[in-house]
């Protein structure tokens, strides 16, 4: 109970009466699906029936929804156990775990609690005087509960990175499906036109299994996609992924593929032993005969920018609703009603909150919204053409960092407002969310202090331009891979040493990121592929023979935690 993953359980009643069905199905042999009789944990921002859904805030700590989100009726459909809902950063507002109303997250790693690696060589042990290093966010109460077992899947949301971020630092992993590929129906809004639901899991095939009962058009979200926009076979055999069982399927699937290395995403402020991660995987990509080739995003460098004004703008539009009239909290107050709504968001929201509403109300302004909102969705499209044209000159999926850093000390987000903080830690995962495209977060290793002086000392260097071109002999004559070839306005060239001298806009040095780069042994490393819409069920076979490759430690969990 200490990590603080959940912020309420699902009724006993109603948790004995599921398990005994779920039994009695078990031993006749007639399962409803592979899930039947697992225990789930979902996210506190989606409704419940039978549970209160407070999104972690104030506002709406006793609010009790009518109705079950479509995601959570799915789950139950197929059997299920959803045992309670998952702690998060209140609204789904924040990178770290850390802004709840029901208390901070803790990472279950280096926290104390009885667990080990396969490979004895990195530690484990608490930390000194009691610190831990925070969970990711915002769903990071569904990370820790998969990841301390509590629960053998979660069900989070991903905005800008709220599932790839928390399962890159508790070293699950997290999926963040094609916009509409999952219902929204029942998930409380923040950001309408980047919000996905979103799995965690300790495997690709157990993504998989989450995935094939959760797909499906849902006739009361209009943004919902069918099949034909999002292909998945639901047969038992087409959704395991091991390469065990179907031996070389995996193998045929990387030897043929074209690995997109983004150069933007290489850019200062990047732990030196993710740079060193990303680099190893790259080798056994290439070694597995995939082709692996830079490529330019130019327009990245824009995202977290353009995300920052298109996120406090939908904001501020989503929560003219918490008023405390229909429902939420509600302050007596006898002036007026304009003075009872003030009292009341007042008191329910938190200044996080606060400021992303005073931030998107001023961005739309009537004075600022061309200059703000509109020049925003202009660079989104902008940032769109340029995964659209890197994938249709061949590349079949992307590799970059999930995050800059591993997890770090909550004293980290104390020190800097949490805008800021949000907008470093959401500079690899945001583009996929504003392009509306699948993206998968894999643990790779865990960082080790044995590494440390040696990747700091290539850091330093210079070496980290080595992505950009180790396979460039491989390349060179094909520049339509790697460079554009001209801009959307039909303009002057752009190839990958111009984007990178352009990478001021993603310098981070001048940025508090103090303690980033703290040295930390034992924690997850985490490393993102990117697909073009529609390709979810591809990027988890490719998360799974990186799996199956990197052969990375094994958490071994030790009762009682």
């Amino acid at each position: 109970a200490d990590l603080n993953a959940l912020i309420s359980s699902a009724p006993s009643s109603r948790l004995q009466h599921a398990t005994q069905h779920a039994q009695h199905r078990q031993d006749s042999g007639t399962l409803l699906s592979p899930l039947d009789g697992v225990p789930i944990v979902v996210k506190d921002n989606y409704c419940t029936s039978w549970a209160t859904t407070t999104c972690a805030s104030k506002m709406l700590r006793h609010y009790t929804p009518t109705y079950d989100a479509t995601l959570v009726t799915r789950l139950e459909a197929a059997g299920a156990i959803i045992i309670g809902k998952s702690n998060m950063d209140e609204f789904g507002m924040g990178s770290g775990g850390t802004f709840s109303t029901f208390g901070p997250i803790k990472n279950l790693y280096r926290s104390g609690k009885p667990y080990a690696l396969s490979d004895p060589t990195y530690r484990c042990g608490a930390l000194e005087e009691g610190e831990w290093v925070v969970s990711g966010g915002s769903s990071g109460g569904s990370a820790v509960a998969v990841a301390s077992g509590q629960a053998y899947c979660g069900l989070g949301s991903d905005t800008g990175g709220s599932v790839r971020n928390p399962a890159s630092l508790c070293g699950l992993v997290g999926l963040k499906p094609s916009y509409g590929a999952l219902p929204r129906t029942g998930l409380i809004s923040l950001v309408n036109s980047m919000d996905c639901p979103g799995v965690l899991a300790k495997t690709c095939e157990d993504c998989a299994l989450m995935m094939a009962v959760l797909l499906g058009r849902d006739k009361a979200d209009s943004t919902s996609q069918g099949s034909s926009a999002i292909p998945w076979a639901r047969e038992e055999d087409e959704d395991r992924f091991s390469s065990a069982d179907r031996p070389g399927t995996l193998q045929d699937l990387v030897s043929g593929l074209v690995v997109g290395v983004p150069s933007e995403y290489h850019c200062a402020g990047l732990h030196p032993q993710i740079l060193q991660a990303w680099t190893r995987l790259a080798d056994k990509l290439h070694d597995a005969g995939a082709k692996v080739v830079p490529v330019s995003l130019p327009h990245t460098p824009y995202a977290p920018s353009c995300y920052t004004v298109l996120n406090t703008c939908e904001v501020a539009s989503n929560f003219t609703r918490y008023t405390g009239f229909q429902y939420g909290l509600r302050k007596s107050c006898k002036h007026s009603m304009e003075a009872q709504y003030a009292l009341s968001r007042a008191e329910g929201l938190s200044q996080v909150v606060k400021d992303r509403v005073l931030a998107g109300n001023y961005f739309l302004l009537a004075d600022n919204k061309e200059n703000y909102q509109q020049q925003a969705m202009k660079v989104r499209r902008l940032i769109q053409q340029d995964f659209d044209c890197v994938f249709n000159n061949g590349v079949d999926v992307l590799l970059t960092p999930t995050t800059l850093f591993p997890a770090t000390s909550p004293s980290l987000f104390s020190v800097r407002n949490s805008s800021e903080l949000t907008y470093l830690q959401d500079l690899c995962t945001s583009p996929a969310n504003l392009a509306g495209l699948p993206a998968l977060s894999v643990p790779v290793g865990f960082t080790n202090a044995a590494q440390n002086s040696t990747s700091s000392q290539r850091y330093n260097d210079g070496q980290h331009y080595e992505l950009r071109d180790q396979y460039r002999a491989s390349t060179e004559g094909d520049g339509s891979i790697y460079s554009r070839s001209e801009t959307e306005n039909g303009g002057t060239s752009v190839d990958d040493t111009t984007v990178y001298q352009q990478n001021a806009q993603c310098d981070l040095s001048q940025a508090d990121v103090v303690g980033a780069v703290h040295g930390i042994e034992g924690l997850p490393l985490s490393l993102q592929l990117i697909g073009p819409y529609g390709t979810d069920r591809k990027l988890l076979q490719i998360g799974s023979w990186v799996q199956s490759t990197l052969n990375v430690p094994r958490t071994i969990l030790q009762d009682p935690l």
